[in-house]
């Protein structure tokens, strides 16, 4: 009788990991393209950069593009004592504007939450509407908004009112904010009411054109007027 065979369980496991990781790129890509369907892309190279956006995942410090880095991966940290710098302006995240949104997702991913509020204040709202004029896939909608709230200065209240009203004009924005999650809705509302405290600070007309555009965005993000 020959000896029963041995299993090799962490091949098993190797296995069932590869298997697990090709369903989750397939399920991916499956779900990206039947987007970018839905969207009617005006070319293949803009249904191709929704396809290869679902695989990107964010950069960490350990890894490598390319050659050896010969530049901190954060030089600000090696920078010893205080820096002067302006409040009204908006340090340099990248050197190359993104010409799609693969691009924009692409250095995204790379950025931590210090750089991607300079990153969206210095594209602008109609940058950001000319890169997403389909969808703002890839739930960026949450990221945006919690990247704006957690770093906002009073200073850059107009931008970031413009940059949230042209989000709202993207096709399928409704839906992208059903799927904010709840910290995500926390963090519109804290952001609006801050918009609106920097508002009425400065303005004492409460019925002028800014007014309306305040109620007029937050009602398009379901945000009650938290004056009433």
């Amino acid at each position: 009788m020959d000896p029963p065979e041995s299993i090799d369980f962490q091949e098993l496991e190797r296995e069932l990991a590869v298997a697990v990781a090709a369903d989750e790129k397939y399920k991916r890509e499956n779900d990206a393209k039947f987007r970018a369907i839905h969207q009617k892309v005006s070319s293949y190279e803009e249904f191709r950069d929704l396809v290869l956006a679902a695989n990107l995942k964010p950069l960490e410090k350990k890894d490598k593009i390319g050659t050896e880095r010969k530049q901190p991966w954060n030089p600000a940290a090696t920078v010893s004592g205080p820096t002067k710098e302006s409040d009204c302006s908006v340090s340099q995240a990248s050197e190359a504007e993104p010409k799609n949104a693969f691009e924009f997702t692409r250095e995204w991913r790379r950025w931590g939450m210090d750089k991607r509020y300079d990153f969206l204040l210095q594209l602008g709202a109609e940058k950001l509407s000319q890169l997403f004029p389909a969808e703002i896939c890839s739930g960026l909608l949450g990221e945006f908004i919690t990247s704006l709230e957690e770093k906002f200065q009073s200073v850059h209240q107009a931008e970031v009112l413009k940059i949230l009203q042209s989000l709202t004009k993207t096709k399928r924005f409704d839906l992208n904010l059903i799927f904010l999650s709840r910290s995500e809705k926390e963090s519109c509302k804290k952001l609006f009411i801050r918009l609106m405290e920097v508002h009425e600070m400065n303005h004492e007309d409460a019925m002028s054109e800014r007014d309306k555009l305040f109620t007029n965005v937050m009602a398009l993000y379901k945000v009650s007027d938290p004056r009433h």
